[in-house]
């Protein structure tokens, strides 16, 4: 997918503006005053993964090694934004995969992670896609991927569940396949240090 163009953050400012009109604020009071210019920056900033270019994100950082053992980064932090009420969801994601002759320069995978996660999202679409480009860019026998956060959606408003976590996980090849494999996986993500 091509990367996106930059947005008008002008167009978004006088949008919040009007926004900040209609819920019935005074856009001329001091607080407010620069207030649709710093939410529309935030949001470019918040969203800066639709316009982000996996390849370059990733940049050649493969490199050939021989070895049969898992490859786990764990506690990878995230931050995004639901899709449904455009309000922040936080947590860790945690990743691994066995590879076949070629490993990643180990930064690229939280890179990857903030791609997916800067942009509207759920949850499960976001485990799913940081799962398929690590499968694919590497060519790994096997991924996993697991992700824990919490929801301000969920907290702040409908419900009001305070302490509540979601976890997704996304398992592809032999994480899928071989039931050891998955466990090990599940098992050593979801261990704390």
């Amino acid at each position: 997918m091509e990367p996106h163009k930059e947005p008008d953050t002008a167009k978004i400012a006088e949008l919040v503006r009007q926004l900040l009109i209609e819920l019935g604020e005074d856009v001329n009071r001091e607080g407010l005053l620069k207030t649709p210019s710093r939410v529309a920056k935030a949001l470019t900033f918040l969203t800066h993964g639709y316009r982000a270019d996996m390849r370059e994100v990733i940049n050649q950082a493969l490199f050939t090694q021989t070895t049969e053992g898992m490859v786990i980064v764990k506690d990878i932090e995230l931050y995004s934004m639901c899709e449904h009420h455009m309000l922040p969801f936080f947590g860790r994601c945690h990743i691994g995969y066995i590879p076949n002759g070629k490993v990643f320069g180990v930064s690229k995978l939280a890179r990857m992670v903030d791609v997916f996660a800067r942009r509207l999202q759920l949850q499960e679409r976001l485990t799913e896609q940081i799962s398929q480009v690590v499968m694919e860019e590497v060519g790994a026998k096997g991924v996993g991927v697991m992700i824990e956060a919490r929801h301000l959606c969920m907290m702040m408003r409908g419900v009001a569940k305070q302490n509540s976590t979601m976890v997704t996980s996304s398992v592809l090849g032999v994480f899928r396949d071989n039931l050891a494999t998955r466990e090990e996986f599940l098992g050593l993500a979801g261990r704390r240090s």
